[in-house]
């Protein structure tokens, strides 16, 4: 027997889904096209899924839509080697820095 992922609502109760038509944020708007350009990289959309459902629950819940976004294409980034942890952290520091 498979056993459900925390991601995974099928068949649960989830309340109502909002139809309705909202604006980006900036940075939602870049998420979403670095994601197409790291396709045409050979990063798939099952594998940005396969980093999302590795989530832990906490994260998973806490982290909004672009936000588990960002988090799978980093970590693809990292298994890929295209980045280091090292110089994630030096990009970071300074993204905080510009306040």
């Amino acid at each position: 027997m498979i056993e459900r992922g925390h991601h995974d609502m099928g068949g649960l109760p989830a309340g109502k889904v909002k139809r309705a038509e909202h604006d980006y944020a900036e940075w939602e708007r870049r998420v979403d096209a670095l994601a197409v350009l790291m396709g045409g990289k050979g990063v798939t959309v099952d594998e940005r899924r396969r980093h999302i459902e590795a989530l832990p629950p906490e994260a998973y819940d806490k982290l909004s839509y672009y936000e588990r976004w960002i988090v799978a294409l980093t970590q693809a980034l990292l298994q890929r080697g295209i980045i280091t942890t090292g110089e994630l952290a030096r990009k970071m520091t300074q993204v905080e820095r510009r306040g």
